[in-house]
């Protein structure tokens, strides 16, 4: 079984310079691939996989142009993992799956230095440090965080990433396969939301995490840098002294964000953690239109900052390291607008309606109603 972990690391000067260097080079990589394709599109000339665009790349391109020899200075492994993530995101378009691929930003777009498990000297860990290629030992915040080599837990592949001038590693690491026995416990259905993170049928209900005094008073912090940042953009004169305020200042939006995006995720992992040891026999939830959500600018916002995407993979992958049935109903599924108790369907029911009110007598909170009806959903997938 495959299991990721993700900390924070203290690299060295010499480690950060080539960090950045090796992720400015898949940057790179990454855009001139798509690029290079649009190119050829445009020519009338046939698509290039990422396999043949390697090749071309090491063999002709760069020997070349001299000019770009700095492209090969970069960790091989990590620039070839860019053009397969390029490919990757072509054939996800040509499959109708998602967008044509953006370019990169620099500064703006996550993009990460991968690393891989080559010989038995690579992807070391111990207790307050790990062994990453081409950069050698590397020490971690956190200690005893990984799991160690000693324990015969063995680092397949691994990212470097950098989020607001912080640095971090995480792995993908094989751990042995735990028996774990069968939970006896009644199943459960959880209704996703905007006024509460998740309300479940067992009547836990979590808030949401945005509407708490931190969270706000953060928010109202981000907002009041945010408007520093344009003004300093508005009066920018050229020269290095004005450049150099325009970054810190860049920096201190970048760390709140980050710090709010951590408070978020803490939450939705603290969540989870709770709904699972209740062990449940399995869990319901509603396979919702997110992207379809976030098209309504007055909701847009609210949507985006409950993480619905990362809650329902979070949850997948803790239903599966425990041996729970995770069942997704369709997402047309009326389960806001069903009686649990007599079946009926109430077609005129509201967004603002947040009490259910059924002709049989029926009184009960809207979202927990949903989230009963899910538990007893008879058609589902298994995810």
């Amino acid at each position: 079984m495959l299991k990721s972990f993700k900390t924070e690391i203290n690299p060295t000067v010499e480690q950060k310079i080539k960090i950045n260097k090796t992720i400015g080079t898949c940057r790179y990589v990454y855009n001139f691939y798509l690029g290079h394709n649009k190119a050829l599109y445009d020519k009338g000339e046939k698509f290039m996989t990422g396999k043949s665009f390697s090749v071309w790349l090491n063999n002709e391109y760069v020997p070349d142009n001299p000019d770009k020899i700095w492209i090969k200075e970069a960790y091989s492994k990590a620039v070839k993992k860019s053009i397969e993530d390029g490919c990757t995101a072509f054939t996800r378009f040509f499959k109708h799956q998602s967008a044509f691929p953006n370019f990169k930003r620099k500064g703006k777009s996550d993009v990460k230095m991968y690393f891989v498990k080559n010989n038995p000297k690579d992807c070391r860990c111990e207790r307050h440090r790990l062994n990453i290629p081409t950069l050698g030992w590397v020490r971690m915040k956190e200690k005893g965080y990984i799991p160690t080599t000693k324990d015969g837990w063995k680092i397949k592949s691994g990212t470097v990433s950098i989020k607001a001038d912080r640095y971090y590693v995480s792995v993908l690491v094989e751990i042995p396969d735990a028996k774990i026995a069968n939970n006896s416990n009644d199943g459960i259905g959880i209704d996703l939301g905007l006024k509460d993170l998740a309300i479940v049928s067992n009547g836990k209900t979590y808030k949401n995490i945005n509407k708490s005094a931190r969270v706000k008073k953060l928010e109202k912090k981000l907002r009041r840098e945010q408007r520093g940042l344009s003004r300093k953009y508005e009066n920018s004169k050229k020269g290095e002294s004005t450049q150099k305020n325009i970054q810190k200042q860049k920096l201190k939006v970048q760390r709140l964000h980050h710090k709010i995006d951590n408070i978020r995720t803490d939450y939705i992992n603290k969540s989870i953690a709770e709904i699972v040891k209740t062990k449940p026999s399995y869990i319901t939830i509603e396979d919702l239109n997110v992207s379809g959500m976030m098209k309504n600018r007055h909701l847009s916002k609210a949507v985006a900052s409950q993480k619905f995407y990362e809650f329902r993979t979070k949850l997948k992958a803790k239903c599966d390291e425990n041996g729970i049935e995770l069942r997704v109903v369709d997402r047309w599924y009326p389960s806001s607008k069903v009686c649990h108790c007599c079946g009926a369907i109430k077609k005129d029911l509201k967004l603002s309606d947040r009490i259910y009110r059924c002709d049989c007598g029926y009184v009960e909170d809207r979202d927990f109603n949903a989230a009963l009806n899910l538990r007893d959903a008879l058609t589902y997938e298994v995810a």
